[in-house]
């Protein structure tokens, strides 16, 4: 291994260009880190999950990831707080992307410390690729001419239907403003992954009244049926 977290004995490829890296993707989405699995696949990298910011520090006690793909809404804190961490440690992790389903998290990523950002969805193989690559040094690009991939990954259904059912657990529970948050967010997220439209704007809708204080039984109402319903149907999507 080198500075980079590269294996030497696995040097990547024209069609395989991530060969060698490990990712650590700190997403508490089944959904999307079903995406970032077959990313991973095709690209040739090694893929860890961490659901959290706990579940993240304990992998970063045992091993350095050349690449930490981050969810900047987290079940237990900002995904910010990690990337700094991160970005200040020594040894530090090589690469630091941040992620979400909410574009204005990319300038909240790269002030604390990212190189890059990925914008969910992040189903194209290609464009997955790139990102990483384009902030790794000229020795550790994959020699020849490289192909553009412009395939897309199709997560697995059943991640979303268990997503859905995550979030049932928590909204039959008790909820504060903190958890609404996380709740809006996290199906904002999945939601676009999954091009569930309805299910986007319930979530936003929510996510809205909280905001301007207004009544959140009808906004919430809606968004726990709209969850009920995906649970209950193993092919919402």
């Amino acid at each position: 291994m080198n500075e980079y977290g590269l294996d030497h004995l696995r040097r990547p490829t024209t069609t395989r260009p991530l060969l060698g890296l490990t990712i650590l993707a700190v997403e508490d989405s089944l959904y999307a880190c079903d995406a970032l699995r077959l990313l991973c696949l095709h690209s040739g990298a090694r893929l860890r999950r961490a659901d959290c910011l706990q579940s993240a520090r304990r992998h970063l006690r045992v091993y350095r990831p050349s690449v930490a793909i981050v969810d900047m809404n987290l079940p237990d804190g900002s995904g910010a707080d990690l990337i700094a961490e991160l970005a200040t440690t020594v040894p530090r992790v090589p690469v630091i992307l941040g992620c979400s389903g909410d574009s204005f998290a990319e300038d909240v990523a790269y002030a604390a410390g990212a190189e890059g950002f990925l914008e969910k969805p992040f189903a194209n193989i290609g464009t997955f690729q790139q990102e990483i690559l384009k902030h790794l040094p000229p020795d550790f690009q994959p020699a020849g001419i490289r192909p553009i991939r412009t395939d897309l990954v199709e997560p697995d259904p059943v991640a979303f239907r268990e997503d859905m059912a995550h979030i049932a657990d928590i909204l039959g529970g008790p909820l504060d403003a903190k958890t609404i948050r996380y709740v809006t967010a996290f199906l904002h997220g999945v939601a676009v992954f999954a091009e569930d439209g309805v299910l986007s704007r319930a979530a936003s809708e929510l996510a809205l009244a909280q905001e301007d204080g207004t009544p959140l039984i009808g906004p919430m109402s809606r968004l726990a049926g709209l969850v009920q319903d995906r649970v209950r149907d193993a092919v919402a999507i």
